[in-house]
């Protein structure tokens, strides 16, 4: 017959196992598989089940609280328990170690760095998110989480594959296994992954743009090697033309020369306080473009486009031809609306290409009537004070700001010569500069009917001139072919049109030298943009067309179709 004491024994031993399968139906899912569309966490399996179970023992093993708790009703004493806590503190350091970071990962000798890409979008190649992405350094195919249920788990099992780097921490870790992988052979792929300064929690990534680094980019004539063994000089890559993209190309090749630009989109510090992911995107797509180290001779150019594509709500995209001078316009205009700060209304942008405007526009009386009809109509007492009417006409002086100037190609000539060849006529660039004098009449119909005279009140610091030569009627897009003569170096403006005079202590500069020059050439409607960029270091020029990047002569920048143009002030 048993006794009291076994029978409590029993009691209490059977309802800790009842209360042990209880707690084990509730952390039990419903069902065998999980949901394939729940976002993944970036922590491994075992470790959650290491965590769940410490919380269910008390921080013991499996069926560690009731030994004790039966040790305890019998007396044991405290050495048993001591001894119990050391051989559990065993057990867990032993799980732990699992997980730590390892120097030795025997599979470093599979990560293939002849497919590895980061210049497209960080997607899961499986379910299309981008939360918690991971790179494969064995395919370079993207896929999300490191648990076992992930994408990346499911391909390290499949493929074989088992390094995998976090394309947002950039830490690397080795799947099944699950831990991190410590190495400085890695260092080169976090270089080309962002090519940037990295944030206080990765501060075992070197800066890669200093400061000085940055202002000694125009005296560098170092070549760098490609993983191919192929030669590129950083700032002289080509970019990929995706799909008609060719007039993006164009403007960022252009605008990569603008020191002071580039300068400031080489060092994310500067516009930390930016979200707009435009201006985020064109910051890294400046760093890869002017990256020593990178794996290949060129850049896709591909996450700024989708940026693009987003700001601009699909006015430039992907597969359809757009004007390079639209989209510089926007472009510039953007990028300052989103840098200016709400003290100042200034930015990089307005730092390196505003200029101002002193416009005096003549309109017919009719004009007036109008204006005083609408203002008989709101009952306004306003006046204009700030023109004259003489001879029936009204002028109006005003000042306007300027990113980039217009200039009027003459019209082709309509018939052939005796030889039945067209006759390309040419210009010199000071001629059509006159339109600036502050003296020669512009006649424009929209808005209105008007005589428009332009002066410049203040030089901009880089001059960018736009040739227009792509005129729309009613049928069809017609372009002049009208060649533009201009000089490489040395273009003095202040001999052609008149300028303010500058203040005390500061000297008049007016000259001005080529850095940029893009080319259209073909049918306006088929044909194909490519940009004459210079090279400081050696004062070397280079023709872009996408991927294709070749040295040329000054001499054939200047007998090109000039399209639009950028030049940088003599300091």
């Amino acid at each position: 017959m048993k006794n009291k004491r076994e029978e409590d024994d029993m009691v209490s031993a059977g309802s800790g196992s009842v209360l042990k399968r209880q707690r084990m139906d509730e952390q039990s899912p419903a069902s065998g598989t999980g949901n394939p569309l729940v976002p993944y966490n970036d922590v491994d399996d075992e470790e959650d089940d290491f965590e769940r179970e410490k919380t269910n023992n008390g921080g013991g093993v499996v069926g560690g609280s009731n030994t004790q708790a039966v040790a305890a009703e019998n007396g044991e004493d405290e050495e048993e328990e001591e001894e119990d806590e050391y051989r559990q503190g065993d057990i867990l350091e032993s799980r732990k170690s699992q997980f730590e970071p390892r120097e030795d990962c025997p599979y470093l000798d599979t990560v293939n760095r002849q497919v590895l890409d980061f210049d497209f979008e960080k997607f899961c190649s499986v379910s299309l998110s981008n939360l918690n992405v991971y790179a494969c350094l064995v395919c370079g195919k993207y896929y999300q989480g490191r648990g076992k249920k992930s994408h990346a788990y499911t391909h390290s099992l499949e493929a074989g594959h088992h390094v995998y780097i976090n394309l947002r921490t950039e830490k690397v870790y080795c799947l099944p296994d699950g831990y991190e992988i410590i190495d400085p052979s890695l260092d080169d792929i976090r270089h080309v992954l962002y090519p940037r300064s990295p944030s206080l929690s990765l501060s075992h990534t070197l800066s890669l743009f200093t400061r000085d680094q940055v202002g000694q980019l125009d005296k560098n004539r170092q070549w760098s090697r490609a993983l191919d063994g192929s030669d590129y000089l950083p700032g002289m890559v080509g970019l990929n033309n995706i799909k008609e993209t060719d007039f993006v190309n164009v403007t960022i090749q252009s605008l990569m020369r603008v020191t002071p630009l580039r300068n400031f989109f080489l060092i994310p510090e500067n516009y930390q306080h930016c979200k707009s992911p435009l201006v985020q995107r064109f910051g890294e797509l400046t760093r890869k473009i002017w990256h020593a180290r990178n794996f290949k001779g060129q850049v896709s150019p591909h996450e700024f486009l989708q940026a693009v594509m987003k700001v601009s709500k699909k006015r430039f995209r992907i597969g359809q031809q757009s004007d390079p001078v639209e989209f510089m316009a926007w472009l510039l205009n953007t990028l300052h609306a989103n840098l200016r700060t709400s003290k100042k209304n200034n930015s990089i942008i307005y730092e390196c290409f505003q200029g101002e405007l002193e416009v005096i526009k003549e309109t017919p009386n009719r004009a007036i009537t109008e204006k005083k009809q609408n203002a008989d109509d709101q009952n306004s007492d306003q006046r204009i004070t700030d023109g004259r009417t003489k001879h029936d006409i009204f002028m109006e002086t005003s000042r306007m700001q300027f990113l980039m100037l217009g200039l009027d190609l003459p019209p082709p000539p309509l018939f052939k010569d005796v030889m039945e060849k067209n006759i390309i006529p040419q210009v010199p660039l000071f001629n059509i500069l006159k339109k600036f004098d502050g003296d020669t009449v512009t006649e424009v119909v929209r808005p209105r009917v008007a005589r428009m005279k332009y002066r410049v009140t203040r030089l901009p610091r880089y001059l960018i001139l736009h040739m227009q030569r792509f005129k729309k009627n009613n049928f069809f897009i017609e372009k002049n072919p009208t060649l533009v003569n201009f000089p490489v170096k040395n273009l003095e403006l202040k001999d052609f049109i008149p300028l303010p005079m500058p203040k005390e202590n500061e000297r008049l500069r007016s000259k001005y030298d080529l850095i940029a020059d893009i080319v259209h050439d073909g049918k306006p409607n088929e044909g194909l943009y490519r940009v004459f960029v210079q090279r400081k270091s050696e004062e070397l020029w280079y023709e872009m067309q996408d991927l294709h990047v070749s040295e040329t002569l000054p001499q054939m920048v200047a007998l090109s179709e000039a399209y639009v143009q950028i030049y940088e002030q003599q300091q």
